[in-house]
């Protein structure tokens, strides 16, 4: 060993001295604050103006549908009972599913649960003969008008966060909801009524409550508007008598000078608080107008049975719903179901005397809309939505003629704004418990849904917390078979 080597011994670490190292980290502590003023500057494109936050604009490409109208059945209508016939569960009444069908993933079944078939009458309608039962009949004659989608998947078999999937594209609240993305997507076409706007009915809120029209991380100016039911839907729209128009107008004004004096323009809720005075201010003259249905003739409340008590409370918002359309509201969800077990479609005990009750509330109404929109040519462009947050098992629940939850496969349908009508797309298997042709999960339904209004769902997206969101997250396809 040649003594003038030595073997190197352990290496001693250095530190940087903590000037250097303040140096050195400085870059990365102005990036960080560049991120945080160019994310500030984006969202500054999309920050609402406070002459009019709701101001209507174009979107991505032309629009089938001005303006849409969700029918929502809170609870899961039955698909099978409905508008998916399955003969095949005839055969297997009373047995236990076939392990074939594999487990259904449910709320409340139990082991080895029996087949329950539908005892409905069926038929076929209009020249396109679609399956409709005879839970429908008012329906029937629109068979030529609707497109059914007979393969929709949702994410959770449970009503509150099914029902915020349905409404924001995510199983958990503080999303915001399609209204929501629809009025921040074009705007609104009345700068008079509000842009979004919920109907419920008078037995209480859907259980999933005001986060299914919430604006999430949206300006606020986008959540929905919540119409009473009764004879006054909108509280405080008239003014006290000793207060003049001009009275009015000057309070107004000082304290929209107040609030915007120091307004940053972030601040979503104080801004919407500033155009929800304004519109408040100018919903004075045009609403009351606009929910006067005693200038409806005698046919057309007759036409939605209004002049029936069983159907007089839904007839009269889908009455008041079309014409808030007509006057330029973009966007009304209208709710069927709420409140007691009893006023909902979830049918856990009986599906006859559920969904005669509940159909028995709502067919005509529903029917007569799109008669009323049909004949006014407003359904050509408006776009109508009738669904739920999921739909019912092909077995009994608790050995009776009940339905427990199903996500795996269920039915919605669209008509007009775009939709080519008489058409069904997509099915389930022989005994309507799982989509197994053309899926549409509920991303697709929110896609296809803004791609008839005009937008893109890829492209209509809110920078929150770093992060491109979008109502159909990282899914989401656009279904064409609906309109091609």
């Amino acid at each position: 060993m040649n003594p003038q080597k030595r073997c190197p011994g352990p290496q001693v670490p250095t530190f940087p001295s903590r000037r250097s190292f303040l140096k050195q980290a400085g870059n990365g502590f102005g990036m960080l604050a560049l991120a945080s003023l160019l994310e500030r500057e984006i969202r500054a494109d999309s920050a609402p103006n406070s002459v009019n936050p709701l101001a209507a604009h174009a979107g991505h490409h032309v629009a089938k549908a001005k303006r849409c109208i969700f029918l929502f059945m809170t609870g899961g209508p039955s698909q099978m009972d409905l508008f998916d016939p399955k003969p095949e569960l005839l055969k297997l009444e009373g047995k236990p599913l076939p392990n074939s069908f594999g487990k259904i993933d449910s709320q409340f079944l139990e082991a080895d649960p029996l087949c329950l078939p539908s005892h409905r009458k069926w038929g076929k309608y209009g020249q396109s003969g679609l399956d409709m039962s005879d839970l429908v009949p008012h329906l029937h004659k629109h068979a030529d008008d609707i497109a059914l989608i007979r393969s929709c998947v949702a994410d959770n078999v449970i009503h509150a966060p099914a029902m915020y999937q349905m409404n924001t594209g995510r199983v958990f609240m503080g999303f915001p909801s399609l209204g929501s993305w629809v009025t921040y997507g074009l705007g609104s076409e009345s700068e008079d009524l509000p842009a979004f706007v919920v109907m419920t009915q008078p037995e209480g809120t859907p259980e999933g409550g005001a986060p299914c029209w919430g604006s999430g991380f949206l300006p606020a100016v986008h959540q929905g508007t919540l119409f009473r039911s009764g004879p006054s839907p909108i509280i405080n729209l008239t003014p006290p008598q000793q207060i003049t128009t001009s009275q009015q107008r000057k309070t107004l004004d000082l304290l929209k000078s107040m609030n915007e004096a120091d307004l940053d323009p972030f601040d979503t809720e104080l801004s919407a608080r500033i155009a929800s005075y304004e519109l408040a201010y100018r919903m004075q003259s045009r609403a009351p107008e606009a929910v006067d249905l005693s200038k409806e003739s005698a046919e057309t409340k007759s036409l939605y049975g209004i002049d029936d008590a069983r159907t007089q409370d839904f007839g009269t918002r889908c009455l008041l719903a079309r014409r808030l359309l007509e006057r330029g509201v973009r966007f009304v969800q209208l709710y069927s179901g709420g409140g007691p077990v009893a006023m909902q479609w979830d049918a856990h005990d009986d599906i006859d005397a559920n969904h005669e009750k509940m159909c028995g509330l709502t067919d005509k109404p529903i029917a007569a809309l799109l008669t009323d929109l049909k004949r006014r040519g407003m359904l050509e462009d408006t776009l109508v939505v009738w669904g739920a947050e999921f739909g019912r098992t092909p077995v009994c629940q608790g050995g009776g003629r009940g339905r427990d939850h199903n996500a795996a496969g269920f039915t919605m349908w669209m008509a007009g704004g775009g939709v080519k009508g008489g058409r069904t797309v997509g099915s389930t298997d022989e005994i309507g418990f799982r989509a197994v042709e053309d899926k549409a999960h509920v991303n697709d339904i929110h896609a296809t849904i803004l791609h008839l209004m005009g937008l893109n769902h890829t492209k209509l997206t809110y920078l929150h917390n770093g992060r491109d969101e979008r109502l159909t997250d990282v899914g989401g396809k656009v279904i064409t078979k609906l309109f091609a």
